[in-house]
């Protein structure tokens, strides 16, 4: 496993970019090599990816979500092993610190070599920097998703 650590300020209030993060659908504008995001219940979502030319296809499972707070997630099928959690803290009334913590497993040749030359950390960093662009043209995020889920609930 590798873990990346990401965190980036963006200029909106905690609740707007705990809200926009909620939309998983809306991840290709901002991640770089992720095709599509289908949320297929509250819980559960179907990636879609194509990185350096590697097609994959998996799911994930969120495993907790507490609303303004976090969302944490791991994959349940697919090529792709990974874990992940999402913490949002407010700055003050106007600024939110979001802050990634990515825990990825590299399956084949090219994740495994681009895992050891670092771009799994880049790509990350380059995701959070566009969220922030995304999330503060926009000014308001595009939908909200206020429930709970509870780990192992």
């Amino acid at each position: 496993m590798s873990t990346t650590m990401e965190s980036v300020d963006v200029d909106v209030p905690l609740h707007t970019a705990y809200n926009q993060w909620t939309q998983f659908e809306e991840f290709p504008n901002f991640m770089e090599g992720v095709e599509q995001v289908r949320q297929i219940d509250d819980r559960h979502n179907h990636w879609v990816t194509n990185i350096a030319g590697a097609r994959r296809e998996f799911d994930t499972e969120i495993v907790d979500q507490l609303p303004d707070e976090r969302v944490a997630w791991r994959t349940t099928s697919g090529e792709v092993k990974q874990k992940g959690v999402v913490t949002f803290q407010r700055l003050d009334d106007t600024h939110t610190r979001v802050n990634l913590a990515l825990d990825v497993e590299p399956s084949g040749l090219a994740e495994k070599t681009a895992d050891m030359v670092g771009v799994i950390g880049r790509r990350a960093k380059g995701d959070m920097k566009r969220f922030k662009h995304y999330i503060e043209e926009r000014g308001t995020e595009s939908g909200a998703w206020r429930g709970r889920i509870t780990p192992g609930g």
